[in-house]
């Protein structure tokens, strides 16, 4: 195995009532983890969502309703996968965009807190587009020769996610082996400072609106323009609850 790792890395996908975040939620999670010495461990769950899945939904990742009926809730399974990932490093296909954000902010519904700020983040995704622009029925062709069996089943997915980073290490002599470098060409930090993306840093690494009409202000001169709007996104606005501590966050630090 090419890949070099000082920690493990874990490769996860999500499966969900929509693409919302803050207000979907999620039916299925699978994991897999890649040990230094190229050993893996799986793991995958049904999650009930607490609310009904769209059918528009199903017909992607075909999960039912009465598939889920008696499955645990995420406030069942957050510690057990909290622990699975403990220690690890992250990796997916379209994470940045999509599972970590999702993950993050519905662990943070259900109380529990997830701090990816010092990990390093792999999208595979990224460095395939990067590479050869498809998708990852494509990239599993392109890359391990054959078709993905079993597409939108969040393991399948993943497992396949993981084959095709190994393989695509294989393919390209000058892709970076370790998953710092892995990251920083996924430009995992690039992120925001909130897992659902309403706020962004500027240059001098202050945290700003990314929507609004104060789109591109620190939070500290929104608040002396216009304390009262302020006040409406902290109290009114419906934004996810994990903006909602980072921004207080934000607010706390500067008035301290």
């Amino acid at each position: 195995m090419r890949l070099k790792l000082e920690r493990p890395i874990a490769f996860f996908d999500l499966e969900t009532t929509g693409v919302r975040i803050g207000a979907d939620r999620i039916v299925q999670i699978g994991v897999v983890v890649l040990h230094a010495d190229g050993s893996r461990t799986t793991w995958k769950s049904l999650v009930h969502p607490g609310i009904p899945i769209p059918p528009e939904a199903t017909a992607i990742h075909r999960i039912t309703d009465a598939d889920v009926a008696g499955a645990p809730a995420l406030d069942d399974l957050a510690d057990e996968l909290l622990e699975r990932l403990a220690g690890c490093d992250l990796g997916g296909f379209n994470c940045l965009r999509f599972d970590v954000p999702m993950l993050a902010e519905e662990l943070h519904r259900v109380g529990r807190s997830w701090d990816t700020s010092a990990l390093r983040i792999v999208d595979v995704q990224r460095i395939f587009h990067k590479m050869e622009p498809r998708d990852l029925s494509a990239a599993v062709r392109y890359y391990l020769g054959g078709e993905l069996i079993g597409a939108h089943d969040a393991l399948a997915d993943v497992e396949a996610t993981a084959d095709v980073l190994l393989a695509q290490l294989e393919r390209y002599p000058d892709l970076p082996a370790d998953v710092d470098q892995l990251g920083e060409f996924s430009g995992d930090r690039d992120r925001s400072p909130d897992p659902a993306g309403k706020l962004a840093f500027d240059a001098s690494g202050n945290i700003c609106l990314s929507f609004g009409k104060y789109r591109g202000w620190p939070l500290e001169q929104v608040g002396r323009n216009d304390p009262g709007y302020l006040q409406w996104l902290l109290t009114k606005a419906e934004l996810p609850g994990s903006t909602l501590a980072v921004m207080k966050g934000a607010l706390a630090d500067i008035q301290a």
